[in-house]
């Protein structure tokens, strides 16, 4: 069971995982909320999905927090259940808050769990469980994890249909035009939403005419970046998700991640 969701930043390297292992002849499952199933389209057929209530305490009203603990019960119940069904031999978390009721009902089973890590700071759900699993594989190294805790540093999954785009040519005609990919995890995006405009605005005229910008953005902040990108006269496609990443790459001049 590969327990993800919240992001494509938690889903893709999930995703990798579970072409992996497909190939070497497990069965895999997805646990995920109804949000994190959303990023899901790119798994292969044969992972079976099971989509389970979840929630956070750090976002929504007063109302939504206030209804986060009978959310996540409600979660981990539907994840026991499944679990009882057919067991897992282990249960393998990769962060964002949708995770938690498949790691916690493998817990409860006493099924082996592991985390992975993409970041160099652990999330709030994988920090909660870094000393309670038998390890934290980790993208970046060094990851600092809580006491207790056994970490290794593995990188982080690619898919495969980035992996297929590993041999695309690299051309970057002196006075052509510039492509220019910017993505991130939800957190990531925010920030490159506020940091890379006020960046590019530093260029001068002649190159950031050049430039054509792939650019992934929160849909809080897609009306507000799409106006700055106007005024400054910047070829931008803005997207709260890109699900042609692995040939945006291909294509990029310079990727900003």
């Amino acid at each position: 069971v590969i327990a993800a969701g919240g992001t494509g930043g938690h889903m893709f390297p999930a995703q990798a995982l579970a072409e992996e292992m497909l190939a070497r002849g497990w069965r895999v499952k997805l646990s995920t909320d109804p949000r994190g199933a959303r990023y899901a389209g790119g798994f292969p057929a044969e992972v079976a999905r099971q989509v389970t209530a979840s929630a956070t305490f750090s976002q929504g009203g007063v109302l939504a927090r206030a209804a986060a603990p009978l959310r996540i019960a409600a979660g981990v119940m539907s994840a026991l259940a499944a679990m009882r069904r057919d067991r897992p031999a282990v249960v393998a978390g990769f962060g964002g808050y949708p995770a938690l009721p498949a790691m916690v009902a493998g817990g409860m089973l006493k099924v082996p769990r592991l985390i992975h890590e993409q970041n160099g700071v652990l999330g709030k759900v994988n920090r909660r469980f870094a000393a309670k699993v038998g390890v934290v594989a980790c993208g970046t190294w060094p990851t600092s994890v809580p006491d207790g805790a056994q970490a290794v540093p593995v990188g982080n999954p690619v898919r495969a249909g980035v992996l297929a785009m590993a041999g695309a040519p690299y051309a970057l005609s002196p006075d052509g035009p510039i492509d220019l990919l910017v993505i991130g995890g939800s957190q990531g995006a925010g920030l490159f939403s506020r940091v890379v405009p006020a960046a590019l605005e530093k260029l001068p005229f002649d190159l950031r005419d050049r430039l054509r910008l792939a650019q992934q953005v929160r849909p809080e902040d897609m009306d507000r970046t799409t106006q700055i990108y106007d005024e400054l006269g910047i070829d931008a496609t803005l997207r709260g998700f890109f699900d042609d990443v692995p040939e945006r790459l291909a294509a990029a001049s310079l990727v900003i991640e």
